[in-house]
Parts: C-alpha cells; structure tokens; sequence
C-alpha cells in the first residue's frame, strides 16, 4: 500500500481510494440493477402499477376527506401518463446508473461519479420527491392500506442516499510515476 499527498498536505493511501471506488462502482450496480428490474417490470407487465398509480392518483382508498379530496386526478388519460412518465424516467435512470457502473468498472473515476451522481439525483427525485412527497403527501397515499407504497420509496430512497454518499468520497490521488 502507498500513500500519496493530497492537495490538503494529507496523505492518502491508494488501497483506501480503491476500496471507495470499489464501493461506490458496487452501490451504484445494484441501484442500477435494481431500477432496470423496476422498469423491465412495469414495461412487461404494464397493468399491475398501473393499477398502483390509478388508485394513488384517485386517492379512493383514502380517508375520502373533502378537503382533500379536490387534489384526486381521477382522468385514466391523465393518470396513465403520468404512469408512463414515471417508466420512462425509470428506464433513463437505469441506463445512466448502468453506464455509471461500466464506467467504475474500468475505472474511470471521474466521469463514473459523474454519471453515477446524475443516476443517483434521478433516483433520489423519483422515490423522494415523487413517491413520498407527493405521492405519500399530496394524494395522502399514507392513508390507503391497500395501495401505499410509502416503506418501498423510503428503502430505495436510503439506499440511493447512501450510494450517492459513497459516490461523494474524495479519491485517492495517483502517483506520477
């Protein structure tokens, strides 16, 4: 193991940088594999999620409170297509999360954080901003037993958040020679 200056006057230790790019290249992998999964799945069989994003949208297995009632979107033209987006965006997500773990794998650090940190926001903005806030929060998905895929979002949130942590990791810088 050899350690090398930084800019900071720190050293740092090559096996240390690697061991972070190797992490970061496995987090990232599974995500990768993971979202792929999702999108394979709601492209080959469309009709279960659709279901899923119809009733959220609907909010018909909410508490039916009146006042909140108002924010339901009970158009299946509408709903449909913000399923659709919704697969779309999970298709783009994996495809930059898999170039992002083909990038660390040969060891292009640089552009594989790059790539990996997009694939990542992507994620983070779907699960948190999509499912949890405004799926758990603006249509009240919290409320429905049936249809609340709230513990699904938060894992895949955490996970992201953790990977895109990883991501972060200052890398070990190389030797000139």
């Amino acid at each position: 193991m050899t350690t090398t200056p930084t800019s900071s006057g720190t050293a740092t230790t090559r096996a240390s940088g690697t061991a972070a790019a190797l992490a970061a290249g496995v987090l990232t992998g599974i995500l990768a594999l993971y979202i792929a999964l999702v999108a394979l799945g709601n492209i080959t069989d469309f009709g279960t999620n659709q279901q899923f994003v119809r009733h959220v949208l609907a909010m018909d297995t909410t508490f039916q409170d009146d006042d909140l009632m108002w924010r339901a979107i009970t158009s299946t033209a509408l709903q449909d297509t913000a399923y659709v987006l919704i697969i779309a965006w999970e298709t783009v997500s994996a495809l930059v999360l898999i170039w992002g773990t083909w990038l660390w794998a040969r060891r292009d650090d640089d552009r594989a954080r790059r790539f990996s940190t997009y694939g990542l926001l992507m994620l983070l903005l779907l699960f948190g901003a999509g499912f949890i806030a405004i799926g758990g929060e603006w249509f009240s998905m919290w409320q429905s037993k049936t249809w609340n895929g709230l513990d699904a979002a938060a894992r895949v949130f955490l996970l992201s958040g953790v990977a895109l942590i990883v991501n972060q990791l200052p890398a070990a810088r190389r030797d000139a020679s």
